[in-house]
């Protein structure tokens, strides 16, 4: 966003809050996005996501979340990173105003919960000055979600019956916080203090000072929920050097007290077989696959990637016409075949038109086909021979890729990269460590490689390159690239056991 658009903001907000009388007003959702963890979304707050027509978003919210929204809405980007704030609270407040007076519905996305050290109280006062409709949905707690990936729960009946969360840094010359330390030191069982890496030698001293024993365990939790969530334990006379000497960071959640032994019994989220794993999977569709959801729930971070919206196109009734005229069919992927399936009941085509044999392009697309009564084969098996109906959502299909004289291409709709996730996807790999890159079929790759340019120079030499299947890894090496190599069969359980291994 423009310094320009900014500095107008206010003037647009009050000259709408002037004109605005005959506008239907929109509705603006203050929504806590969790900890990290896309799954610690709330239910209410992803159906906020997924009717929103502008979403503002912080640095701490996931930005896998916005893959929900609907492909028209509008993201702007209100993080703050350490060296800088891109753009300040009021601003934020007047483009909430601005966007709602205009009649959109808006999600203000922040990570954890809102209420929790997240100002939506600022947020929600500007809105009544503005008679602006709002709901707040509340979030998951960084302060409680984090220590429980690391095995901690915030209360025991044996180690802490209280509980406090804290500021680590305020609004005072030296954004060092001025609390009630001896209230802290000498009156809560466990405390977690939220951002406090900086502050962190100035807390441990206070602690200490008003009354906690320099022994006390403490850990900070590095971008809790996430696989790339990193711990370092200590104590109040220790964490402080050892935060320094392993150049921990914020986010972070900092905990202090004696429930943190539970740790050794109880963490889980670390154990899991890929927990670490910085994995980015070449992306051939418009939703979610199912192999980044397994991926993600065996500890991995997983990122998708491009990002691809659909466009429709007018229905191709020519080919529809000859159907019974083609020997085979091969569906280039799954989100087609459903498309071409659909298409077939809209124009009251009878399925039993089909007499070629089917085929797809990737295990997924096959499986799929099997879903709808078809027994598919892999294009591997293809003949060269015969007339060739490619069925596709990508322009770019093209019949000498299947190296087959006669064959034409049926368009369910048009793939094309979602270019608004471009800076959102930027950021995401500045902040992880990607270490593997998995292509799950041989088309996933040319497109992969004309889009990773725009966001990483040498993440191709960098990272660990595995291919789904023979043909996908001889595809790979034809484009240059140096795979490691390929799990023992192209399903989820093998990848999972090669990664374990790799």
């Amino acid at each position: 966003m423009s310094s320009l658009h900014i500095k107008n903001v206010h003037t647009t907000v009050t000259q709408l809050g002037k004109d605005d009388g005959d506008m239907k007003r929109g509705k603006v959702f203050l929504v806590g996005a969790g900890p990290g963890d896309v799954g610690l979304i709330t239910v209410k707050g992803l159906e906020a996501i997924q009717k929103a027509d502008v979403i503002l978003y912080d640095r701490l919210a996931n930005p896998k979340l916005l893959q929900f929204a609907p492909s028209t809405c509008e993201f702007i980007y209100c993080g703050k990173l350490p060296d800088r704030h891109t753009l300040r609270q009021e601003h934020i407040n007047d483009l909430l105003v601005e966007k709602a007076l205009g009649g959109k519905t808006v999600v203000r996305l922040k990570g954890g919960d809102p209420g929790v050290f997240g100002r939506v109280g600022e947020e929600a006062e500007a809105l009544v000055m503005h008679d602006i409709s709002f709901d707040i949905v509340p979030g998951i707690s960084s302060g409680i979600a984090a220590p429980l990936y690391a095995g901690i729960p915030v209360t025991h009946r044996k180690f802490g019956e209280s509980f406090a969360v804290v500021t680590a840094h305020d609004k005072s010359a030296d954004g060092q916080p001025q609390l009630d330390w001896k209230g802290l030191a000498t009156g809560i069982d466990t405390l977690a203090f939220y951002m406090g890496i900086g502050n962190l030698p100035f807390i441990c001293e206070n602690l200490i000072k008003h009354g906690k024993l320099a022994e006390t365990p403490v850990i900070i939790i590095q971008w809790g929920t996430f696989g790339r969530q990193k711990t370092l334990e200590g104590t109040l006379g220790t964490i402080a050097d050892k935060a320094l000497s392993e150049k921990f960071s914020n986010p972070a959640i900092t905990l202090v007290g004696d429930i943190i032994s539970l740790r050794k019994k109880i963490n889980w989220f670390e154990k899991k077989p890929l927990f670490g794993r910085q994995i980015l999977l070449a992306r051939t569709g418009t939703n979610e696959s199912k192999l980044a959801k397994e991926l993600s729930e065996q500890g991995a971070d997983v990122y998708e990637y491009p990002k691809w919206k659909k466009n429709s196109i007018p229905v191709d009734f020519t080919i529809l016409e000859k159907l019974k005229s083609y020997n085979h069919i091969l569906f280039t992927s799954p989100e087609c075949v459903d498309e071409f399936f659909q298409i077939l009941v809209q124009q009251k085509i009878d399925v039993r038109t089909i007499k070629a044999e089917v085929f797809g392009a990737s295990t997924k697309s096959i499986a799929v086909l099997n879903e709808k009564g078809l027994i598919a084969t892999h294009v591997n098996q293809m003949p060269k021979v015969g007339n060739l109906l490619i069925v596709s959502d990508h322009a770019s299909s093209q019949n000498t890729v299947y190296q087959i004289d006669k064959s034409e291409t049926f368009l369910t709709s048009v793939k094309q990269i979602d270019e608004q996730f471009l800076p959102i996807n930027k950021r995401i790999f500045e902040e992880a460590n990607i270490d593997t890159i998995i292509f799950p079929s041989g088309q996933s790759i040319t497109p992969f490689l004309q889009e990773i340019g725009k966001i990483s120079a040498n993440l191709t030499t960098s990272a660990k390159i595995i291919c789904m299947g023979e043909q996908t890894l001889q595809t790979a090496e034809q484009l240059g690239l140096y795979p490691v190599g390929m799990p023992e069969l192209p399903n989820r359980s093998s990848l999972l056991d090669f990664l374990t291994n790799t």
